[in-house]
């Protein structure tokens, strides 16, 4: 891409014009060392230019940090590590986490497939089961109240 030739051209001809120390010289060593990470960007436009996302998603680790000296044993620690990573990935695919939470609780002691349970394979093979049961059920409660007018 030829803006992008020029603007690297630019970078690299500044950077040997100006104090290693200067106002400028962070922001251009930064943007030449993101350079590979901006071309990738530049081809893809499926990619995002900021990692928000990700951020966003880690933000509940870095505030419950201290929260988390109280699981007490390491074993604690696995544990709800495992299950932050289900939640996540749980939000991440779509899925209301409470829905998919409370199933997996009923259905953990009789399936047989584990990888069914995961959030993928929750939402591939049981996730429409479980939102025609909540259809039915609130059918059923519809015609209820209304035979009860």
């Amino acid at each position: 891409m030829p803006q992008l030739a020029a603007i690297r051209a630019w970078l690299e001809l500044t950077e040997t014009q100006i104090l290693p120390r200067g106002a400028m010289a962070e922001p251009i060593r930064y943007c030449l060392n993101q350079w590979k990470a901006l071309c990738r960007y530049v081809e893809d436009g499926r990619l995002h230019i900021d990692n928000n996302l990700a951020e966003r998603a880690l933000r509940h680790f870095a505030v419950g940090r201290k929260n988390w000296l109280f699981f007490q044993t390491e074993g604690g620690g696995k544990t709800g590590a495992v299950l932050a990573s289900l939640l996540q990935t749980a939000r991440a695919i779509g899925l209301d986490p409470r829905t998919y939470f409370r199933d997996v609780l009923m259905r953990i002691g009789t399936e047989t497939d584990v990888t069914k349970l995961t959030p993928h394979g929750w939402k591939q093979h049981l996730a429409q089961d479980v939102a025609d049961h909540h259809e039915d059920i609130l059918c059923r409660l519809r015609d209820h109240f209304a035979r009860a007018k």
